[in-house]
């Protein structure tokens, strides 16, 4: 079962793990989508993304790295 945009702690620490050496304060939506959208295990419609889900994905991967 792939992760889906709803999955943000999931999407987040596995974007830690593919970015280990980004700081996510500072990576733009755009780059998220198309990182998240880049996961192995990312199985979701692309265009079911919005802000709100990125910037809850954003949020998350920012609490996994405190």
């Amino acid at each position: 079962m792939g992760l889906k945009w709803t999955d943000a702690l999931d999407i987040a620490i596995a974007l830690d793990e593919a970015h280990a050496d980004v700081d996510p304060r500072y990576v733009n939506f755009v780059d998220l989508r198309e990182w998240t959208l880049a996961l192995p295990d990312f199985d979701d419609d692309p265009a079911r993304s919005g802000e709100k889900t990125l910037e809850a994905i954003q949020m998350a991967w920012m609490e996994e790295r405190e």
